[in-house]
């Protein structure tokens, strides 16, 4: 029986822990202690932190896995990539995990490649942050360079903010330093794909539906989403761009972009798959069950990326307005074919807070319909059918 070490036991990594089970694989999973549900389905588990590289490594090895993944989080793609370095295993390199984690090293690596990016400094005190706000066009984003789930993230547009974005930044950091990036004033989407054997499987560009607090999060995603094709065209060289840039091979991408005067943009890439549904999106838009391709991938099996389908589907997340404690919570919505999921990640009694970042999430929808505007109007009269009712 094969083993794979999955990286992580949250709700994003739960349904590829579960795949793997249905496989018949033994399932080792590696993540902090917690309340995680990943826990329960794992064979063995490790309660370790995904980024202690080393402590990674030792357990791989020591287990003697055949594979490693992980879904819908930065952190952990670092410790894959030595492992898969130090055992010869399918995945992301340790270079390419380094390059694709930091963002500082991603925007060096972008502008030496060629890729269309937005102009940045790093800055390591609020003395730099304060230059960097008068050396930069306005608006600013002040971002954590190590961090995921649009964690250290603030917009800024005025110089009262600085200190603010600051203290927000470094609170979210490891390092000693930050940066500091212009803002591109665009519609904002994204992009799954793959890149297995030096080539691209497959490029699956999807809107976003954002959530605006200190800077613009994805709370949603939708398929198909329609470009023209010089801008699919244009997707596809700055992505290819991209993968050169950040030396990527043998795994999943995750790419933010903007569109701007009909040029595209590349805000982030990540040597993993996006997080908030979107690897139900690509399974329900394609018509694999991606999850599965994650795994066989890792484990250096062949994965088959063939599309049957091009269903258009949309899924958002369940969030609150508040911190609170959940005293009701109640789905009204009939079973329907067009409604793939609706579930929750917390029951009464539950503490849960006030929606800022990606990990404060309530549940998620996910459905599918015949067009993308039935799709869209589906999710709506969902949306509406579901009440959470918190105290204070």
């Amino acid at each position: 029986m094969k083993k794979i070490m999955i990286l992580g036991a949250g709700i994003s990594q739960l349904p590829l822990i579960q795949t793997a089970k249905k496989m018949g694989l033994q399932v080792i999973v590696l993540s902090r202690s917690g309340n995680y549900p990943g826990f329960a389905w794992a064979d063995k588990v490790y309660y370790e932190d995904t980024t202690d590289t080393e402590k990674v490594v030792e357990i791989a090895r020591e287990e003697q896995i055949d594979g490693i993944c992980t879904t819908g989080t930065d952190v952990a793609v670092k410790a894959i990539g030595k492992v898969v370095d130090t055992l010869g295993l399918s995945g992301i390199n340790y270079t390419s995990a380094l390059l694709s984690s930091n963002k500082w090293e991603m925007k060096q690596a972008f502008m030496e490649y060629g890729v269309r990016t937005a102009k940045c400094i790093k800055a390591k005190s609020i003395d730099e942050a304060y230059r960097a706000f008068e050396s930069l066009s306005l608006p600013l984003v002040f971002k954590a360079v190590d961090s995921g789930g649009s964690k250290g993230i603030v917009k800024l547009e005025q110089a009262s903010q600085v200190e603010y974005a600051y203290a927000e930044v470094i609170k979210a950091t490891k390092q000693n330093f930050f940066i500091v990036e212009e803002f591109i004033e665009g519609i904002e989407f994204g992009a799954q794909a793959f890149v297995y054997n030096n080539s691209l499987q497959f490029v699956m560009p999807h809107g976003d539906l954002m959530f605006y607090g200190d800077a613009g999060v994805p709370i949603g995603h939708y398929v198909p989403y329609e470009l023209p094709d010089q801008v699919i065209q244009d997707i596809q060289v700055q992505l290819e761009q991209s993968i050169r840039a950040l030396r990527l091979n043998n795994c999943a991408i995750n790419a933010d972009f903007i569109l701007k005067d009909q040029e595209v943009h590349v805000l982030e890439i990540g040597g993993r798959a996006g997080a908030t549904c979107l690897p139900e999106l690509v399974s329900t838009y394609y018509g694999f069950d991606y999850y599965e391709q994650l795994v066989r991938a890792a484990l250096d099996m062949d994965p088959d990326f063939q599309s049957t389908a091009s269903q258009p589907c949309a899924c958002e997340l369940l969030i609150a307005n508040q911190d609170g404690e959940i005293v009701g919570l109640e789905n009204g919505n009939e079973p329907h074919e067009d409604i793939i999921q609706i579930s929750f990640d917390y029951g009464i009694g539950d503490p849960v807070r006030k929606f800022k970042v990606g990990t404060d999430r309530i549940g998620q929808i996910i459905v599918k319909g015949e067009r993308l505007e039935d799709t869209l109007e589906r999710l709506e009269e969902v949306k509406k059918n579901i009440r959470i009712t918190l105290n204070r």
